[in-house]
């Protein structure tokens, strides 16, 4: 017997409250991070700005939801050909588009800021190789090595177009998170672990070789393969201490802040450590400094539950499409924390990526709401038996 209940009674409430308790850490940290910005960032009310955009984070998640995610399914290459088009745009420098630091990533949009395409794109891109996947499933129920072998093709193919714009950008960062929503689609998607495993210890290969070529031929890798100033990132997470008036500064900095703030913090805008990029990058650290080893966890902690809750939508989800949306996001997501809070604690070279959902960013907070948006939308649409093992 089917358990009938309405979209708004199928809502996770536990994962919206997650998010509200972000909004509330989000802001909190930005007005703390404000007094230690450049004057000319201090005219600017950032944590304000960010609960705004949380409200409009809010009628994101609404109207996403309202469409039910099966039109997703069906209008998937539409929404691939409009995000490279405007990948293409920033390319082809039409009007509006904006360099920053070096990196042509951005469109200006007057008095609302700058908007970055590639986070729109990572949202497009999680519905198109989830598409694919279903689609080739559907084709093959019963796969054989050759099949597995053809759906990662496709799976590659269409993530090599994006994936090379963001890299001619140059946004390494944005790079390796296409690159993790695709692994993280790969391991579900049911592709033999053999195949898996192959294509590990081909990374694996490719990285030795690419330190083989860095040593043996340098030339042609300052050339071709890293900018300078991306080898600098490198050289700044190796050796921070030897670069400490360059490269390895920001990291330096970070350590002293999180190390500083010991196991309780320092308290409520109790900022000693200069930290740049504090309101977006290295938001963690302005919070580990601040409230300690414990104020830090309890960041930690609601991601751990808020991929939780992801998980659970996506293991109780019946449909394929709902559950490979759900699975690109929280590789998506899970990537990004990981990485942010990885570089600030040294443990990976900086890259730039903000942390989810607690950095000042409106695109890039945006970008989140509408794929919290379409995992809620999925647990809306997932029915329920009476007697299913999964009922509860």
């Amino acid at each position: 017997m089917e358990n009938d209940k309405t979209p708004q009674q199928k809502l996770d409430y536990n994962l919206l409250f997650i998010l509200f308790l972000m909004a509330i850490i989000s802001a909190i940290a930005i007005d703390s991070a404000e007094p230690s910005l450049p004057l000319k960032l201090q005219e600017v009310n950032f944590a304000q700005k960010q609960l705004m955009w949380y409200g409009v984070g809010a009628f994101v998640i609404a109207a996403t939801m309202i469409i039910d995610y099966d039109r997703f399914f069906q209008i998937a290459w539409y929404l691939y050909g409009f995000g490279m088009l405007l990948l293409l745009g920033l390319e082809l420098g039409v009007p509006g588009t904006q360099t920053i630091k070096g990196a042509t990533s951005w469109y200006s949009l007057g008095p609302l800021g700058n908007f970055q395409p590639s986070e729109l794109m990572k949202i497009f891109m999680i519905i198109v190789l989830s598409r694919i996947i279903v689609n080739h499933r559907e084709k093959n129920p019963n796969p054989t090595i050759e099949d597995d072998f053809k759906l990662l093709g496709k799976m590659v193919l269409a993530t090599l177009p994006p994936l090379l714009l963001l890299m001619k950008q140059p946004d390494l960062g944005m790079s390796m998170v296409f690159t993790a929503i695709l692994g993280s689609l790969i391991l579900v998607s049911g592709i033999r672990w053999r195949i898996i495993f192959g294509i590990i210890f081909s990374g694996i290969v490719a990285a030795a070789t690419l330190v083989f070529i860095y040593f043996k031929f340098p030339d042609f890798f300052h050339k071709y393969i890293l900018k300078e100033y991306q080898l600098d990132r490198f050289y700044g997470w190796l050796a921070p201490y030897e670069y400490s008036n360059e490269q390895g500064f920001q990291l330096i900095r970070s350590l002293l802040a999180i190390g500083s703030g010991e196991l309780y913090g320092k308290g409520y805008q109790n900022l000693e450590v200069y930290l740049p990029e504090a309101h977006t990058d290295f938001i963690f650290g302005v919070i580990a400094e601040q409230f300690g080893f414990i104020g830090a966890s309890i960041v930690i902690s609601l991601f751990f539950l808020l991929v939780y809750r992801m998980i659970h939508t996506a293991l109780e989800s019946h449909d394929l499409f709902g559950s490979y949306l759900c699975a690109g996001v929280i590789g998506m997501i899970t990537f990004q924390v990981f990485q942010n809070i990885g570089m600030t604690i040294g443990l990976l070279p900086i890259t730039g990526l903000p942390l989810p959902f607690i950095s000042y960013g409106g695109s890039s907070l945006a970008t989140y709401m509408i794929a919290i948006g379409l995992v809620l939308n999925v647990r809306s649409r997932t029915k329920k038996f009476m007697f299913s093992s999964e009922h509860q």
